[in-house]
């Protein structure tokens, strides 16, 4: 398990190294489960650099998405999960403000198989996610996300678990 998780590290930081060619961002994020527990999130955005359906009205585009997320435990010790997505962004119309909504499915991977009262069942998990927010001038964002995760009934045990966190980007 520890070996995984150390190769899942190792591929995270090289993902990281080749996307940063992009427009590239640090992201920060703060969140909490339904369980209260503390989530704290830093990743890597790696933006496509392409966008479809064009118009006055705004346009579609996405990025790519590496993370860390620290787990806090309560009475037991934390967890770990890494990350990786790709995220479809509506961003729509502004000069220096655009707003946006967001959507995504990538896979993640646990250090731990319990988290609070749940059982995830195994390391391995798919990882969905729901949000909006601002983008402005210069780069930078901040925004809601709700994000889920679950094996998709691949393992017997599938409680699943929610985060919901505040994000910060910033360009690279």
């Amino acid at each position: 398990m520890k070996r995984l998780f150390c190769m899942a590290a190792i591929a995270a930081v090289m993902v990281g190294h080749s996307i940063t060619t992009q427009a590239a961002g640090l992201e920060f994020g703060l969140g909490s489960t339904s369980d209260s527990t503390l989530t704290y999130r830093l990743g890597l955005t790696s933006d496509w650099d392409k966008s479809w359906m064009q118009s006055n009205v705004g346009r579609l585009t996405g990025y790519w998405s590496g993370a860390y997320t620290y787990w806090e435990g309560d009475d037991r010790a934390g967890a770990s999960s890494l990350s990786f997505s790709p995220v479809f962004v509506y961003e729509f119309a502004g000069e220096s403000v655009k707003p946006y909504i967001e959507a995504g499915i990538g896979v993640a991977l646990f250090s731990r198989t319990r988290l609070e009262d749940n059982n995830i069942g195994q390391s391995f998990q798919f990882e969905d996610r729901l949000g909006f927010g601002l983008r402005f001038a210069g780069g930078h964002e901040v925004g809601i996300r709700a994000t889920h995760y679950s094996n998709a009934g691949i393992s017997s045990n599938n409680d699943g678990v929610e985060s919901y966190a505040l994000h910060y980007t910033m360009p690279l």
